[in-house]
Parts: structure tokens; sequence; C-alpha cells
């Protein structure tokens, strides 16, 4: 009598080895980053609490635009825009003049508190490089910040737009001219352009020079940041009676880049006639050099990263 084995074959029998998915390095990178927003909410809290202020002004500043309005028809092209957007100009400087304040001061806790905490022991636990981690810190200054305030900036512009409309058919006032007058998705694209050469990529070699101090400095990182500036800025009035480095450093921070030409009646660079110039950006012999120094200063803040340990 032929009889069917009843043995189970070893490949369904064994136990199947649990393989672990394999987590790429942007995803690695993503995740550093919201790691970042998740232990420094002020990122974006500060900005939103920013904006809400600046709204609440704006509310009291509704009682000039009917006169601003009125006025239009008597003024040219480029005073039209300069009657009614002030307000609008004023919230993209604030929120340009915000996001470097952030930029530095995140900068300098970035590296420093993970020490101080001693949390950097937990996170270097993990399995996430200190390259992965640095380069993560260094997109919030570079990229987060920039989008964040660009964003907010413009659904800021939209409120004050929408509720300067409601005004004006309130009284009876068209608001065709003021829409004719304020093209917010231009001055938009300008302010994007503008916050990211001028203000994320042109300050980043200063943003990563901080981020280096800050993982090496015990405390007062700002000042030991501020220190070499100070002395070889001195030390060069001194030598040469020049001021070159410490210009060069402070135009670095406040974004004086080549992007902006022939910006009306020295305005602000959302005018809607204002021309921009990315090929003399991108061809600027600074642009590059300040890359490079960038590139230097990470690499130097992940080895002393991979070297240092808690406080």
């Amino acid at each position: 009598m032929n009889t069917q084995s009843s043995a189970i074959p070893e490949s369904l029998s064994a136990p199947q080895a649990m393989v672990p998915a394999e987590i790429s390095t942007a995803q690695r990178l993503y995740w550093s980053v919201r790691r970042e927003l998740w232990e420094n909410r002020w990122i974006y809290l500060v900005p939103l609490g920013v904006a809400v202020v600046f709204l609440l002004a704006f509310l009291l500043h509704l009682h000039h635009l009917i006169a601003a309005v009125r006025s239009l028809p008597t003024l040219d092209a480029e005073h039209r825009y300069n009657a009614i957007g002030g307000p609008y100009d004023f919230v993209g400087a604030a929120m340009m003049g915000l996001a470097i304040l952030m930029s530095v001061f995140y900068c300098a806790d970035a590296l420093h508190d993970e020490r101080h905490d001693r949390s950097i022991l937990f996170w270097k636990s993990m399995p996430v490089s200190d390259a992965t981690t640095v380069l993560a810190k260094a997109s919030i200054p570079v990229i987060v910040i920039p989008a964040i305030v660009c964003a907010l900036a413009f659904v800021m512009w939209w409120t004050m737009l929408l509720g300067s409309s409601a005004v004006l058919l309130g009284r009876g006032i068209s608001p065709a001219v003021l829409w004719a007058q304020l093209p917010l998705l231009q001055m938009w694209g300008l302010l994007i352009f503008h916050i990211g050469a001028a203000h994320a990529i042109w300050p980043a070699p200063v943003y990563c020079w901080v981020l280096l101090v800050s993982g090496w400095a015990r405390r007062a990182v700002l000042l030991w940041a501020a220190l070499p500036v100070l002395v070889i800025g001195v030390l060069e009035k001194l030598a040469f009676n020049t001021s070159h480095f410490a210009m060069l450093v402070g135009r670095r921070l406040i974004g004086d880049a080549p992007v902006m030409a022939d910006i009306p009646n020295h305005g602000f660079p959302t005018h809607p006639l204002t021309h921009i110039t990315p090929g003399q950006f991108l061809t600027s012999p600074g642009l590059w050099f300040g890359l490079l120094f960038c590139a230097i200063f990470l690499l130097a803040a992940i080895r002393l990263r991979r070297s240092r340990g808690a406080m």
C-alpha cells in the first residue's frame, strides 16, 4: 500500500527570517528634519504669532486705504503701487528680517543643546549618521525657515487684500483698482526668489559657521561665533585702516546679494516693476566661494559631532 509522506517541507516548517526594511538616506534625512521641527516647534509658532500681530496692526491701517485708492488716478504707474503697497512691502521685509534672526538663533542652538541636555547619547544610538543629522540641521535655515516665511507672507498678503476689498465694498468703492495694482502671484514669485537667493543661499556660510561653533562651544555660542570676526576686523582696521572683512560678513548676513536689478525708486524687491537677475547671481564668484566655505564648515561640524559627546 502506497502511503503519502506526511513530512512537511523544511522550507515551510522553518520560520522565515525577518528581513528589516532598508531605509534610504533620503528617508533618514526627511525624518531627521521632522525631528528638528518636533523638537523646535518655535520654528513655525514664532512666525505664526508674528503674522497674527501684523494682521491686527493692518486692521488699524485700513482707514488710510480709502484716501490712497482715491488718489490713484492722479499718479503714474510706478507711484500707484507705492501708494497702496507699503503694508505689503513691510510684511515682506518683516518676514525676511524674522528669517535671519530665527536662522542665526537656531544654528546657535542646533548642536549645542543636544550636548547640553545629553540627548546626543540617545540620538547617536539611532541608525542615523552624523552627516545626516548635521545636514538636516543645516537644511532648517536654508530651506525650512525660508519656506515657512514665504508661505506665511503669501497668506498674509491675501488676507490683507481680501480685507481691504471688503472695506472698499462697504464704502461703495470698487476694489478692482486695488487688485490691478497688487499682482500678488508676481509679487510672491519675487519674494520667493529674493528670500531663497539672498536670505537662504547667500548667507549660508554664516549659518554653517554658527552651526560649527554650536558643536564646539560649551556656552555663549554667538559670542564665540562673532569673536573671530571682531578680532580679524580689529586687526584689519589697525593694520590697513579698512573694514572689508567685517563688511563682507555683515553683507552676507543681511542678504546683500546680486539678485535684483532696477528696483523702482529704491523700493522693495517685491515691487511688480522689479527685474531679477538670476544669471548674475549664479555666475557670481561670491556665491561659489560661499558654497565652498559651507562645505568646509559642514564637514568640520560632522567630524566634530562624531568625536564629541555630551557635556
